[in-house]
């Protein structure tokens, strides 16, 4: 079942994501929602989709394997876009 979610994001972030997304012929919201899927996959394997999967492709299978470094970039995160 689809439910609505609003996000507050930088105008110019928005464009560029919604034209990132057009360009690949997926929408923003299924792209957003493929990369909340894989963040939040325990111990599932998930492939990424569409564009997503080439924003993955970027990171070269680095993953944060630390828990303490996981939520130092969580914190990072938090206190960079509140």
């Amino acid at each position: 079942m689809d439910a609505k979610l609003t996000l507050k994001l930088d105008s110019e972030v928005i464009k560029k994501a919604k034209a990132y997304a057009e360009d690949r012929g997926e929408s923003l919201s299924r792209m957003v929602e493929s990369y909340f899927l894989g963040l939040t996959q325990d111990d599932e394997k998930v492939e990424p989709r569409g564009g997503v999967a080439e924003l993955a492709g970027l990171l070269g299978g680095t993953e944060i394997a630390d828990q303490d470094e996981k939520e130092a970039y969580a914190e990072y995160l938090t206190k960079k876009y509140s």
